[in-house]
């Protein structure tokens, strides 16, 4: 059996790689008393365990999680998310193509409004791409 903790930091290391340290080091600074069950719950059921399966690649996760936070209108967790989709090798026309499956399964305003968020990180991120293979 797996202990509690190797899960945990496994969800940090796989957090870190798909959202980039930054952003994950201003999501650790806001953690507190309160929200740390929350923060717990996500790092070891999420990053430690969903995405520690290898059933689907990293890049066909966070295409998946895009879909998915857009149709269901996360803005935020959306935005971050396309920065994942990119460090895990997404193309930007692969993100465009998930985007239209969007306008046409959920609706033109879920579409129109992933559609502006993902334009908008591209501007203020256009160094972000897949991140380097790890050293042999």
């Amino acid at each position: 059996m797996t202990d509690s903790l190797d899960v945990f930091n496994r969800g940090v290391a796989n957090r870190n790689a798909v959202m980039g340290q930054a952003h994950v080091a201003r999501s650790t600074a806001a953690r507190d008393e309160f929200s740390a069950p929350l923060t717990d719950v996500a790092m070891r059921f999420c990053w430690g365990e969903l995405w520690s399966r290898e059933g689907l690649e990293w890049k066909t996760r966070s295409l998946v999680v895009l879909g998915m936070l857009a149709a269901l209108d996360r803005p935020n967790e959306f935005k971050a998310h396309v920065g994942g989709a990119l460090r895990n090798g997404a193309t930007k026309e692969e993100i465009q193509e998930v985007l239209l499956q969007v306008v046409v399964y959920c609706g033109l305003p879920a579409g129109s409004q992933a559609f502006k968020l993902a334009k908008e990180y591209f501007a203020e991120n256009p160094d972000v791409g897949p991140a380097p293979a790890p050293a042999p």
